[in-house]
């Protein structure tokens, strides 16, 4: 009686290997087809809620619900530039410069939606939900707690625009620079062919089927790169994430920046991170420095693209969000009890919603669309 060979292991290491790079892969482009799919549904409706001026408090609320509806910070923040640009806050630059604040503040709490959405993936394991919901949300806190604290500063003192128009100054006359995004590069086509599919199927809204779609493959990617991540390199992965890329605070931060500047999302560089702590692979204390790193990353992107322009108003507005979280981080990681809060309320939070998993559901909808929705209706 013969039995067949099962392959060597080597041969099974190597095909892991590409269903882990083809998995990620589609994992990328579902991240993708979120967000064109909001983007899709949501755009128009924002660029109607930020084509007027509004008390800073509502701004700060309009740049939440905007971003988490367009899916992008640098997209919000482009808005943003655009309107300071059109004059819609007003002629004076230090003025119109002021009143676009809180409208960026909004958009880095309304960023971090999607690496929460992302974290949903793991909600039929206990476990691996409770790290990668952690994982997710303390992104969330720490840029709370930023706005909590920056929010009264700048509307009483004016410290970030006061920065962010000296920094302009410094800068105004500077060459231009362009970037593409490798990620957006190779997992655009793939949306876009899916997105075109889609609109021939003369539906009357496929931006929602697009995001139905786009949830059901994120939810089947993560299943798979968390088993065969866990399977292949567990040991391997935790030890070079240890010894190298993330084994001081500094290091993890300087990544998370460089990451998001080569893929020109933070939703993409956080979501990245979230199977990995999901699988166990990285500890919550090692992702917390990584996102303060995607929150500088991500304003890279309109800097450059505000440079083109040539004029002081809208390069502010974008060093403004990079002074924002600057300042966020300065005032927060140096103290270790301020440094905490966000670690432990995400670490609280995660076992909550381990125990009714209909609370991180509710959260999204609650703290992203209806609180904003229902402040800016109120008070319109």
């Amino acid at each position: 009686m013969t039995h067949s060979k099962s392959p060597p292991a080597s041969l099974l290491n190597y095909l892991k290997i590409i269903a882990i790079l083809a998995i990620l892969y589609l994992f990328l482009v579902s991240i993708g087809m979120i967000g064109s799919g909001f983007k899709g549904l949501g755009r128009g409706f924002a660029e109607q809620l930020m084509s007027g001026t509004a008390a800073p408090l509502i701004g700060l609320f309009i740049g939440i619900l905007a971003t988490s509806l367009i899916q992008s910070s640098s997209t919000t923040t482009s808005l943003v530039v655009g309107m300071v640009a059109a004059g819609t806050f007003g002629e004076d630059p230090i003025v119109a410069v002021a009143a676009a604040i809180p409208y960026i503040m909004g958009a880095n709490i309304g960023t971090s939606i999607t690496n929460t959405i992302v974290s949903l993936g793991h909600i039929v394991n206990k476990n691996e939900f409770r790290r990668a919901f952690s994982a997710s949300v303390v992104h969330d806190f720490f840029n709370a707690i930023s706005v909590i604290i920056l929010f009264p500063l700048q509307l009483y003192f004016g410290i970030i625009s006061k920065t962010a128009n000296w920094m302009a100054s410094l800068f105004l006359g500077a060459g231009t620079f362009t970037f593409k995004s490798p990620i957006k590069m190779i997992t655009k086509p793939t949306v876009e062919v899916i997105k075109d599919f889609f609109k021939m199927q003369d539906l009357i809204n496929y931006n929602w089927l697009l995001i139905v779609v786009a949830l059901i493959l994120l939810f089947i990617s993560l299943k798979y790169l968390t088993t065969l991540i866990r399977s292949l390199v567990m040991e391997k992965l935790e030890a070079f994430f240890d010894s190298h890329i993330f084994k001081t605070w500094v290091r993890a931060l300087f990544f998370g920046v460089f990451i998001t500047i080569m893929v020109q999302s933070s939703s993409i560089t956080t979501s990245l991170v979230v199977p990995l702590a999901g699988a166990g692979i990285l500890q919550l204390r090692q992702i917390f420095p990584y996102t303060l790193g995607a929150n500088i990353g991500t304003t890279i992107t309109a800097l450059l693209a505000s440079l083109v322009s040539g004029t002081h108003a809208p390069l502010a507005v974008a060093f403004g969000h990079l002074a924002f979280n600057i300042f966020g981080i300065l005032l927060i990681w140096p103290i270790e009890k301020i440094r905490n809060i966000p670690i432990q309320m995400a670490e609280w939070f995660a076992k909550l919603a381990t125990r009714n998993r209909i609370i991180p559901i509710v959260y999204i909808l609650v703290v992203f669309f209806l609180v904003p929705l229902s402040l800016i209706f109120a008070v319109r």
